[in-house]
């Protein structure tokens, strides 16, 4: 500092009156294993924390108080899970608050995909518990495939349907295969008799 005397500028050392904690601070610090700026010194105790030059010091000072640990700065999330919560709820979702296209914020893939999946896994159950046999499996897996079936339950009655029709297929067949061997066994019988009455003409013939 500069002082204007009649003889003319004179440089005067300058004397801080603010105690030199930076030793204790430092020390402090490393006790408590934090960095310097969350070290917290009580401003009415400086002398005292100025006169501590040891760690052995220092440690007597955060005994009593006088030094001690800064909380950490706590960043709230309770605003964002409110905000989050209500957004689950469809608030906060208009147009308004929507940056992307429809297909950028859901794509159509996916929601192909998510379709696919729960139709596959239906199939797939299907088949494992014996409700459909492989071959009825591979045809609607097919028809999944080929965009046939929007919903589970479309699927579910299309099942039921086709395992409906093969019932009766089934019990038509037999019917065929049933009425098939009696117009058999009437052929026959109806050969019998007639290879009979031959037999018998000729041997009333045979005899006249």
């Amino acid at each position: 500092r500069l002082l204007r005397l009649s003889c003319g500028l004179v440089d005067v050392p300058t004397v801080s009156t603010m105690p030199n904690i930076k030793l204790a601070r430092r020390l402090a610090a490393d006790i408590l294993k934090v960095g310097v700026n969350k070290v917290f010194i009580d401003p009415n105790e400086v002398n005292d924390v100025a006169v501590a030059n040891s760690r052995q010091g220092v440690r007597k000072l955060i005994k009593t108080k006088v030094v001690s640990k800064r909380m950490p700065v706590v960043h709230s999330r309770a605003r964002v899970r409110a905000y989050n919560e209500a957004k689950k709820k469809g608030r906060h979702t208009g147009t308004g608050k929507r940056k992307g296209s429809a297909n950028a914020r859901l794509p159509v893939k996916v929601l192909w995909m998510r379709r696919m999946r729960v139709l596959r896994r239906m199939l797939k159950k299907y088949r494992e518990s014996k409700k459909i046999d492989k071959h009825l499996y591979h045809e609607l897996y097919m028809q999944v495939k080929g965009n046939k079936y929007k919903t589970k339950r479309v699927l579910m009655e299309t099942i039921h349907h086709q395992k409906a029709e093969i019932i009766r297929e089934k019990a038509l067949a037999e019917q065929a295969r049933v009425a098939k061997e009696r117009a058999e066994a009437r052929r026959k019988k109806r050969a019998e008799r007639v290879a009979a009455r031959e037999a018998a003409t000729l041997q009333e013939a045979a005899r006249s």
